[in-house]
């Protein structure tokens, strides 16, 4: 069914209801889909989403990712895959996924352009159409797991994903800065009004691990994110520290090489999704 095009809050019909829901294209497979977001950009989304989907495909489950940060993709580059382009599949009009050395599937608006560095410039109305078509027109074969890397704030595309995907739960990625709360907030409140099962949080940059005693160092003072997640009643799954390691290899392209022990408890909680 199409989404809304009058407006909802002078009518008597109740949208939010409505099964805005959109297919998978004919052949495609995608059992779980979880989103990635924030209710701010920088904090780290795109990186999650990157590890997540790299540590259960080693866990022996087929993961992709749908890049759904339209204008602000970076996804390709941490996978070393930023030159390649999407293809068609041979007499149908459906694109097939860039595939990574391990096998993980993506879509990005990277694949699409001419060059990697053309600006998207589009309004919020056609830039949701592109999320969904890369729900509706790309030939996802046998996934396992598809993590959606949404754009920061509750606008227009974290909207379209909510209401045109089977999401069957989000992850919160948020820092330790203190406007945290704001940023956990805004998020976790969409997704309660969205009917979305929230996963739990991950605080990125969490602490620098000194390299010579191992004393952790709270570069961005003291975390609050355990007050933080009790007082939603949801779990911290993970606090990634802040690793040259980690820069390096994301700026290689080379993300499935790095084993990030932190995200143990944030994998096996997507994993038993498929348990349900």
């Amino acid at each position: 069914m199409a989404e809304c095009t009058h407006d909802c809050g002078s009518c008597s019909q109740d949208c939010s209801k409505r099964d805005l829901q959109v297919s998978l294209r004919a052949g495609s497979s995608v059992k779980k889909v979880i989103g990635i977001v924030s209710g701010k950009g920088g904090v780290g989304k795109s990186l999650v989403t990157s590890l997540l989907a790299a540590r259960v495909n080693k866990d022996g489950f087929r993961s992709a990712i749908l890049d759904a940060d339209i204008t602000g993709p970076s996804i390709p580059e941490s996978f070393g895959v930023g030159e390649e382009r999407a293809t068609a599949l041979e007499g149908e009009d459906a694109l097939n996924p860039v595939v990574t050395d391990s096998g993980i599937q993506l879509m990005s608006m990277n694949f699409l352009l001419q060059n990697e560095t053309d600006p998207v410039i589009w309004r919020g109305p056609v830039i949701a159409g592109a999320v969904k078509q890369f729900w509706t027109d790309v030939v996802w074969k046998d996934v396992d797991f598809m993590f959606v890397d949404m754009p920061p704030g509750t606008g227009d595309v974290p909207l379209t994903v909510f209401q045109s995907l089977p999401i069957d739960g989000i992850i919160v990625v948020s820092s330790p800065q203190q406007l945290v709360r704001v940023i956990v907030e805004k998020a976790v409140n969409m997704a309660n009004m969205m009917n979305i099962p929230i996963l739990g949080i991950v605080e990125n940059m969490s602490y620098v691990k000194c390299p010579d005693c191992g004393k952790e160092i709270t570069v961005f003072g003291k975390s609050n994110i355990d007050q933080i997640a009790k007082s939603f009643n949801i779990p911290v799954l993970a606090r990634i520290p802040m690793q040259e390691e980690t820069s390096r290899a994301v700026d290689a392209g080379d993300i499935e090489s790095l084993d990030i022990p932190e995200l143990k408890e944030a994998a096996e909680t997507v994993e038993k999704l498929l348990k349900k």
